[in-house]
Order: structure tokens, then C-alpha cells, then sequence
């Protein structure tokens, strides 16, 4: 059974390897378009953002994503209840205290970020700890835990920089080819080839990140569970929360497809869809993650 250890190495080097692919990425789409409008510079261009980005990404992503969900940092004397489970749940994980974030929104939430056990954060939304009792609320610290444990929210947390940059760079490179540059290129078949190859590049690059984007998220949030449970000792908790949760039908506030997969629970409001719909979602349907931790009741 996966524990809260289980797969820290393994998240670890993904990580590396998903920097490396991105890094791969911009370079080669940075290469294809130097060569389609003749200018070398947009190579060296693009290989300075790949290797700021991946630095940045590193670095700063618990930043940007506590930015973007309007994040404030409390302490102990703030709120004590919350501070103190977490404080003992941390213990109980052999985990470094997190620090705390709480972010003003009537939806109920909460995520994890950070590069590392030394420098993560929890978060929770104002709308989870008046809707929860102690016991889901100690449900979802455990499952955000987790994600910290397992090492998770360093892949989550790199992919919300990495693919929303993809998807940026993407749209420049596309405006380039069709807007500017030199025409040499464009008078022969060849060139003509190379700029329809570097926009479908283009186009397909933020695809294929926000499939990756999804397929991280939803295998992450079913072990989170489980691992969460394990900590607890208590599933019911933990699905109980889930239950409230997802009635909850209004979207955050700073609700975002760049953070959403983050949370424990759709930013978006409302319960996760069927058929091919659940497979472009950032969670898997909240009554499969229900049911596993029930028993399969």
C-alpha cells in the first residue's frame, strides 16, 4: 500500500526530467523558427528563456502560485485550531512545519506548494474551515501533507510555470512566423513547409503540456488520498470532506487552469464531468476518490 514516502524520488527525478523536456522543447522550437525567418538570435533567445524559466521555476514557483491565488501568510495566534493541526499532523509525518496560508474565498479549498519539505506551504481557503469539522479538516491537512511527503507539489507546482510559459512563448513564436522576419524562406516549398511544421510545433506544444499537466494531477490526487488516509487513521474523515466540498457549486474567486490542478479539490465549482469530458479534468471524479477511500462502498 503507498505510504507517505513511497514515491518521493521518483516525483523528484520526473521533475528533473519534465525541466529537461521543457528546456528540450523551447530550444527546438526556438531553433526551428531561427532557421524559418533567418535570424539566429531567436535561438539564443529562446535557449536564455528556457534555462530563466527552468531556474525560475525552481525557485520561485510557490511564489507565483501563492501570488496568483491571493495567498496570506497567518501564525499560531491567528488561527490556532488550524496551526495546531497541522502542527501535529506534520509531527505525525515526520514532516518540518509547513507554513501557513489562508486565502479569503467562500469556496472550500486547499493546496501545497514548495520545492521541498524545507520550504513548503499549505493553503486553505476561508470557505473549507467554516464548512468543515475537526475531523475533515485533519482529512485535508493530511492529504495536502501527502502531496508534500511524496514530494508532488514540487512537480505540481513547476508544471502551473512551465506550461504557462509553453503556452506564451508558443503564441509568440506563431505571430513571428506569420508577422515577421525575413521572406527568403517563404519563397521556396521548403519554406513554406518549415513555417506550417514550426506552427504546428507551436500549436501542439501547450497541448501536450496540459495533458501532462492533467495526467500528473489526477494520478497525484488519488495516492495523496490514500497516503492522507494512512496518516489520519481515518479515511471517513477525509471523504466526508470531499463529500462537502464538492457540493460547494461556486468557483473561487481567483479561480485558474494554471493553478487548478493544485487544489484538492476543481477550483471550478461543481463535481467533476463523465465520459471524455473527465479526461481533459484536472481531478479524477470525486465519487471514485470517495468510494476507494470507503472501501469500495
Amino acid at each position: 500500500m503507498a505510504s507517505i514516502y513511497t514515491h518521493q524520488d521518483s516525483n523528484v527525478r520526473k521533475t528533473w526530467l519534465l525541466m529537461s523536456i521543457f528546456l528540450v522543447v523551447v530550444i527546438g522550437v526556438g531553433w526551428g523558427f531561427s532557421y524559418i525567418l533567418n535570424t539566429p538570435i531567436i535561438l539564443w533567445v529562446a535557449v536564455g528563456i528556457s534555462i530563466a524559466m527552468n531556474v525560475g521555476a525552481y525557485w520561485y514557483s510557490d511564489k507565483i502560485v501563492l501570488k496568483m491565488t491571493g495567498a496570506k501568510e497567518v501564525v499560531r495566534e491567528e488561527n490556532r485550531e488550524l496551526y495546531n493541526i497541522v502542527e501535529n499532523l506534520s509531527i505525525t509525518a515526520g514532516l518540518p512545519m509547513p507554513k501557513l496560508y489562508i486565502i479569503e474565498d467562500s469556496a472550500p479549498n486547499a493546496f501545497a506548494t514548495g520545492r521541498d519539505k524545507e520550504h513548503a506551504v499549505v493553503a486553505v481557503t476561508t470557505g473549507l474551515l467554516k464548512m468543515l469539522d475537526k475531523n475533515e479538516l485533519e482529512g485535508v491537512v493530511a492529504h495536502e501533507l501527502s502531496h508534500i511527503g511524496n514530494r508532488d507539489m514540487l512537480v505540481m507546482t513547476v508544471v502551473v510555470v512551465l506550461v504557462g510559459f509553453i503556452a506564451l512563448i508558443s503564441d509568440f513564436f506563431i505571430r513571428m512566423s506569420l508577422f515577421g522576419g525575413h521572406g527568403n524562406n517563404r519563397d521556396n516549398k521548403f519554406g513554406v513547409i518549415l513555417v506550417i511544421a514550426g506552427i504546428v510545433l507551436a500549436i501542439l506544444s501547450p497541448i501536450i503540456a496540459k495533458l501532462i499537466q492533467l495526467a500528473i494531477s489526477r494520478k497525484r490526487e488519488f495516492l495523496a488520498d490514500a497516503s492522507g488516509a494512512l496518516l489520519t487513521r481515518y479515511p471517513e474523515g477525509l471523504a466526508s470532506a470531499l463529500q462537502k466540498i464538492s457540493s460547494y457549486r461556486a468557483p473561487m474567486k481567483r479561480a485558474s487552469n494554471a493553478t487548478a490542478h493544485l487544489f484538492i479539490s476543481n477550483p471550478f465549482g461543481g463535481e467533476a464531468k463523465k465520459g471524455l469530458h473527465k479526461f481533459f479534468m484536472t481531478h479524477p471524479p470525486v465519487e471514485e476518490r470517495i468510494m476507494a477511500l470507503r472501501g469500495g462502498k
